[in-house]
């Protein structure tokens, strides 16, 4: 799906780019990137498409959603405290 054609999906959904990341767990920045490639990954495309399509019969999928216990998506990277990023280094004792 172009990424056109998902804002207009969001927009039948009555949904912002940030409600739509926040209700499926992901981080709104993540999904707004995909501007720059101009297409939305399927599993995305499919998921606003029912949103849209389920507002437009008159349901509320935000009751429907809320059934499923949505994990917010972990930072990808191996960040951790004392590391910098995913660069493999040997621990910086930073604890005072």
């Amino acid at each position: 799906m172009l990424y056109s054609e998902f804002l207009r999906e969001l927009e039948k959904a009555g949904l912002s780019i940030r409600a739509f990341a926040e209700l499926i767990g992901m981080n709104p920045n993540s999904v707004s990137n995909y501007a720059r490639t101009g297409e939305l990954p399927t599993h995305l495309a499919v998921i606003v498409v029912l949103l849209a399509g389920i507002r437009e019969l008159g349901g509320d999928f935000r009751a429907l959603v809320s059934k499923v216990d949505v994990a917010p998506k972990r930072p990808r990277g191996a960040a951790r405290s004392g590391h910098f990023g995913g660069d493999r280094q040997a621990d910086l004792d930073l604890d005072p």
